[in-house]
């Protein structure tokens, strides 16, 4: 019989998440704690077996919106063996009672289960057992992604001699043009994280996407390099930076969440250099895999993220499609006014955030 516990305290959640395979950084307390100072309230819950050893976890984002409407969301959650029917009925009911008993319209989950390309993925018929026991459930394939469905993963357990023979020849050829190039990598700390920013706003705006004021990074991005979960790598062209990365580490996993660069001696391919040492990196801090954080959801030249595609795969890392996002809906009419409003809601803040930016880039 499975016992449902409330924890609030830091060391046993990052214990109890470390100990059940598929923990993962967006389930840590660290990352509550960050979305808890910009509107989330974090409820992390433990589900134990007979001799009170943790067998699921999941944190619960809650958030109320525009209409008083509450939202729950469990990023890259549950964690669990979803090989387990009666385990994942039990939390995934659990989930949504959690949710329903804090007001909420809905909850989201986006469990991060590979269907392809990992020695993790579930097989064909476990798949459609398990999605099927969702449907029946009353969760259903959401069209709202929060984060990346598809990501890039790197097995780190080769020798470093292994992983460039393993990377494509022109990713390999750049990685050491870099370097005779002049390109210097220097790992980064607080005292640069105007620096990081000025660089991110500026990719932002060159390359059409929206990010958030400085004061959120200072948390996102300050409170992790503190606590050494995070770690900046900073490439540098006789002393002048022209591009960097941000590498967070929880369990045996490296995530590369953040990468900004400047349109200055982008000839010399700092970004290759970057990776590479972020890899090695990595690898010294006793990580077996790195995740590349995003891909399309297609592979499809003609999709605006292949030339990232290109890119991570480049490092002889495995593309990794998920199951994606799941709703469940608890309170149907909220819900379905919530997913017609929420694109414009989302469309009116991304023009103002690129206003924001751009304000702050010209400075």
């Amino acid at each position: 019989m499975l016992t449902l516990t409330i924890v609030d305290n830091q060391e046993i959640w990052n214990a109890a998440l470390g100990n059940i395979d598929g923990g993962h950084l967006l389930q840590s307390w660290q990352w509550g704690e960050l979305k808890s100072k910009y509107g989330w309230k974090p409820s992390r819950i433990l589900w134990n077996d007979d001799s009170q050893t943790p067998i699921a976890a999941a944190q619960l984002l809650f958030r109320t919106t525009t209409g008083n409407l509450t939202i729950a969301y469990c990023p890259r959650g549950p964690i669990l063996n979803w090989r387990d029917p009666d385990l994942y009925s039990q939390v995934l009911s659990d989930l949504a009672d959690q949710a329903s008993q804090h007001g909420a319209i809905f909850v989201k989950m986006d469990p991060e289960i590979p269907i392809n390309n990992s020695p993790e993925r579930l097989d064909q018929d476990t798949l459609n057992l398990m999605l099927g026991s969702w449907s029946n459930l009353g969760w259903c394939k959401s069209q709202e992604q929060i984060q990346f469905r598809n990501t890039f993963i790197l097995n780190l357990e080769p020798d470093e001699e292994t992983l460039l023979a393993n990377m494509k020849q022109k990713t390999r050829y750049n990685v050491r043009l870099s370097a005779r190039k002049g390109v210097v990598i220097r790992r980064g700390s607080l005292e640069d994280l105007d620096l990081l920013y000025q660089m991110y706003a500026e990719t932002s705006l060159r390359d059409g996407f929206v990010i958030r004021d400085p004061a959120y990074y200072r948390d996102a991005w300050g409170s992790f390099i503190q606590d050494s979960v995070a770690q900046p790598f900073i490439a540098e062209v006789k002393d002048e930076p022209v591009a960097a990365i941000i590498i967070y580490r929880f369990g045996r996993t490296a995530y590369y969440l953040y990468g900004m660069s400047l349109a200055l001696h982008r000839d010399k391919m700092p970004n290759h250099l970057l990776q590479w040492e972020a890899i090695r990196w990595a690898k010294e801090a006793g990580c077996l895999v790195y995740d590349f954080w995003g891909a399309p959801d297609r592979v499809d030249p003609g999709d605006p993220m292949y030339g990232v595609h290109r890119f991570k795969e480049g490092f002889g890392a495995q593309f990794v499609q998920t199951v994606g996002a799941w709703d469940f809906p608890i309170k149907s009419l909220q819900y379905r006014l919530y997913k017609n409003l929420m694109p414009r809601v989302l469309s009116i803040m991304r023009f103002f955030g690129r206003v924001r930016t751009r304000a702050q880039v010209d400075r």
